[in-house]
């Protein structure tokens, strides 16, 4: 028997839709850090930006896009935002609340799966980020971040000897934890040094062997001057 979340036929997406979707305008706050967690979201269309306020400043998170989930801590009763959610672009996607979203991970292995991903994905990025930002030096920040993105983009797709992938300074700068024009400048730094390519609007880097040998170097070096009285 058909969940109500999860009407048989091919009106079901547009039933979804209807019963749950949202749009949300440019710049539009979605959830502040702190509100009660009693939706989740399933992102469809535009992009949202995750900040949180550490210290009396806020740092980015992540920059999601479609297909992206988020809000997903209203599935424990009682938890709160630990971020705030903001729309970068005019955006649109599925709003469930808690029992809504119970029913429908638990009716539709499709979008269980994709949450279970998901989540994977956030850890492994935290750990990810936790690395990047011990170490001081600038530049490492940015060569890390970048050769681990790199590293996954060539496991997704090991047809060349190097990577190609996606991604705006914001984003990057959220995972490292510097401001966008230093990270503009580390990354015009790579492409003088030819580690690093834009080649339509994407990043390329050549070689992968030699970005690693260049972040070792730094981390040769932030060892280096951590070591000096």
């Amino acid at each position: 028997m058909a969940s109500d979340l999860t009407p048989s036929g091919a009106a079901a997406a547009d039933e979804l839709h209807a019963r749950f979707g949202r749009r949300f305008a440019h710049g539009e706050v979605v959830f502040r850090e702190g509100d009660p967690a009693t939706e989740a979201y399933f992102l469809a269309e535009g992009r949202v930006r995750l900040i949180k306020r550490v210290n009396g400043v806020e740092r980015s998170l992540a920059v999601l896009r479609a297909g992206d989930v988020f809000g997903e801590t209203a599935l424990l009763p009682g938890s709160t935002r630990s971020s705030t959610a903001i729309a970068l672009v005019p955006s649109s996607g599925l709003v469930l609340d808690q029992a809504a979203l119970q029913r429908l991970l638990e009716t539709d292995p499709t979008a269980a799966a994709r949450l279970v991903t998901q989540l994977a994905r956030r850890l492994r990025e935290a750990e990810d980020q936790i690395e990047i930002l011990m170490l001081k030096d600038a530049q490492a920040k940015v060569v890390g971040a970048l050769l681990k993105l790199a590293q996954q983009a060539a496991e997704a797709d090991s047809s060349t000897a190097g990577a190609r992938f996606t991604i705006s300074p914001m984003e990057l700068s959220a995972r490292v934890g510097l401001d966008v024009d230093a990270v503009k400048r580390g990354v015009q730094q790579l492409r003088e040094g030819q580690y690093v390519r834009v080649v339509d609007e994407r990043l390329e880097i050549p070689d992968l062997d030699a970005l690693r040998r260049l972040y070792s170097l730094l981390a040769l070096k932030e060892g280096i001057r951590g070591e000096a009285p």
